[in-house]
């Protein structure tokens, strides 16, 4: 099955991390879910260089087929879908600041309230492990549990929505808060908000934004 239209908004995403500055290079790599399991972008290309026919098919068993090799970090992607039905394309980037908090080890703590658009209090930091690894895949899933998004110790950000468009208006939105909790802690400890106020808050982003096809009248 050749899956034209998810290829091509597939590779837009993965050039628009670049054309975000979340990626440079061959950093990176994105995905998404496709009848046969996914589509994931090649080992080893930049995005630009990429065309269509380089995108390889996976089988959540593991299983490439395609005339290029699959990204090295191919596992998360396969552990994520399989574990989280409601994501549809994940986006793994070394965004500048992501990078540097991930470099800390640090979780981001409810010091805006735009923590619960990736759905809780906090954005937790997976612990390091070797690129394209199943511990590293083992930790990612621990650290997105009830979450969209997590940062991966001295690596980067790991970023999942419904598909490769979405995924990519929030891996923009995390780098930006990411970004402002960096600037934030150069003044000194931020001011956090509470458990109460943070629940309200995701009580209001359980309904927040346009209802999708299907959802809603």
């Amino acid at each position: 099955m050749n899956n034209g239209p998810l290829r091509q908004s597939l590779l837009a995403a993965a050039r628009g991390l670049c054309q975000a500055r979340l990626n440079v290079g061959t950093a990176g790599n994105a995905s998404v879910r496709c009848p046969e399991g996914f589509l994931i972008t090649p080992t080893g290309m930049a995005a630009d260089a990429c065309q269509a026919d380089d995108l390889v098919t996976m089988t959540l068993a593991g299983a490439a087929h395609g005339a290029r090799a699959p990204s090295s970090e191919w596992r998360f992607h396969r552990d994520v879908y399989a574990a989280r039905p409601e994501a549809g394309a994940i986006l793994h980037a070394h965004a500048p600041f992501a990078t540097a908090l991930a470099c800390h080890g640090r979780d981001i703590p409810p010091f805006h309230y735009m923590i619960a658009r990736f759905g809780g209090s906090t954005i937790r930091c997976a612990p390091y492990a070797t690129f394209g690894t199943q511990a590293l895949s083992d930790h990612a899933l621990a650290a997105l549990e009830d979450r969209c998004a997590c940062l991966l110790g001295n690596h980067g950000m790991l970023v999942f929505g419904r598909d490769p468009a979405h995924a990519l208006d929030l891996a923009i939105e995390f780098e930006a808060l990411c970004e402002q909790y960096w600037r934030s802690v150069q003044l000194g400890p931020p001011r956090l908000l509470g458990d109460t106020e943070m629940a309200e808050v995701l009580e209001k982003f359980r309904h927040y934004g346009q209802p999708q096809p299907g959802e809603g009248p």
